[in-house]
């Protein structure tokens, strides 16, 4: 039976077999990303998933999603990009103010031999491309929908993992189980693996809208005292729109009618983008960031949001846990030992620690110092994006994250693919 086969639903092969390299527990973005990773190199891999085969999870809707360009090459190397049923929106420009603030930052691709900074993608598009590669992986038996239920010890070499699906429980065996699992991730919580948590008290708005221009590549980033508002360039000719919003707001704004959002919208941005016409329909997710204490356990290891849920401004999150994911396969793709050893697991940590750290330092001090409503911080920010816009090094350092190029860079994310 083929791992497309399996993947339709049927779970004889897991009967047969409960016995895995890997097991990952969570088929979003980064667990079926890494699934696919891994499938390259030839491991049995079993994936534990919520939802039903032919239903996409609910983080695969209507939100864009801002890859970096080095997401890009390894997506394209692992095969999804080419199975976008749309092409992405490419960011040629970065264009970053504050309301109330002297000064701008603008950054060109072309300035640094590049034909885009990433691309916009719709989150609903990925799903159904990942899907679509999944079902083409030899090795992997998906067991959906099942749930999660609890880890059982490690012994000779493997970890139990014990599910439950419409037939019971099941126990699965894995020389390495993968929480990917989530913001609240249970597998997180099984390895007895403390967080710590900052609530920004913001709530972040997501929607599609139409200006009266067709984007030109060029990606806003407007800050306000009460949170950030970015325009993404899609492919079909709108924006993706992300508004920040004090969380006592939220209800109110949720409340608005298509115009006096988009009227809220347009006084967020300005009209450097022009007039904003039209909106799709609006979701809201607050904003609280949750930092595992560690990543990894006896034979157990977390990546995505499960080991970071950081705040959304640069479009870090996915971007860093894929870098989780790829470094994960790389490090089992070289190793001579079994994929859970501890000598990986560690291995791992080390090679995650400079990018993870940059990334949470720059993403969360950043949405501090912008969101702040100081009038004594407004000159050091004026300060800064002056000081940005005409510094080489520092507009190089912005860019090389922006781009996804942090710390030790997985092979896949170097190389652009043609």
């Amino acid at each position: 039976m083929s791992g497309a086969e399996a993947g339709e639903g049927t779970l004889i092969m897991a009967r047969m077999s409960a016995n895995h390299d890997v097991v990952i527990v969570g088929g979003g973005l980064v667990g079926a990303s890494l699934a696919i990773a891994l499938d390259g190199l030839g491991l049995d891999v079993g994936m534990v998933e919520a939802t039903p085969g032919g239903t996409l999870p609910a983080v695969f809707d209507q939100r864009n999603l801002s890859f970096a360009a080095a997401t890009v090459n390894a997506l394209t190397a692992l095969g999804v990009m080419q199975r976008l049923q749309m092409p992405g929106g490419l960011i040629r420009r970065i264009h970053v103010s504050r309301a109330g603030d002297f000064g701008r930052v603008v950054m060109q691709a072309q300035d640094y031999g590049r034909e885009a900074f990433g691309q916009v993608v719709v989150a609903r598009d990925f799903g159904q491309a990942l899907e679509t590669r999944l079902a083409e992986l030899k090795h992997l038996t998906r067991y959906r929908p099942a749930t999660f239920v609890g880890l059982g010890e490690s012994n000779h070499g493997r970890r139990e993992v014990v599910i439950a699906d419409a037939d019971g429980e099941r126990r699965l065996q894995a020389r390495l189980v993968v929480g990917a699992d989530g913001t609240r991730s249970a597998v997180r919580d099984a390895l007895g693996i403390e967080t710590t948590e900052h609530d920004y008290l913001q709530t972040l708005f997501v929607a599609r809208v139409r200006p009266a221009k067709a984007p030109d590549g060029c990606a806003y980033e407007r800050f306000t005292d009460t949170g950030p508002t970015a325009l993404l360039p899609r492919g079909d000719r709108h924006y993706g729109v992300v508004h920040g919003v004090a969380r006592d707001e939220a209800e109110t704004v949720m409340a608005l009618d298509d115009n006096a959002w988009l009227a809220r919208l347009q006084l967020a941005v300005g009209w450097r983008a022009g007039r904003l016409l039209e909106s799709g329909p609006r979701s809201a997710y607050p904003l609280i960031q949750v930092l595992a204490t560690r990543l990894v356990g006896a034979r157990a290891l977390l990546l995505g949001n499960a080991a970071q849920t950081i705040h959304p401004l640069g479009a870090q999150g996915f971007n860093l846990g894929l870098r989780d994911a790829l470094t994960l396969a790389e490090l089992i793709g070289d190793a001579s030992q079994d994929a859970g050893s501890d000598e990986l697991l560690q291995a791992y940590v080390q090679r995650r620690g400079p990018d993870r750290e940059q990334t949470l330092a720059f993403s969360d001090g950043l949405a501090r110092l912008t969101s702040n409503a100081s009038p004594l911080l407004r000159p050091l920010r004026s300060l800064g994006l002056v000081t940005a816009a005409q510094a080489a090094p520092v507009q190089s350092f912005l860019v090389g994250g922006a781009m996804g190029f942090r710390g030790q860079v997985p092979e896949l994310c170097r190389s652009e693919v043609r």
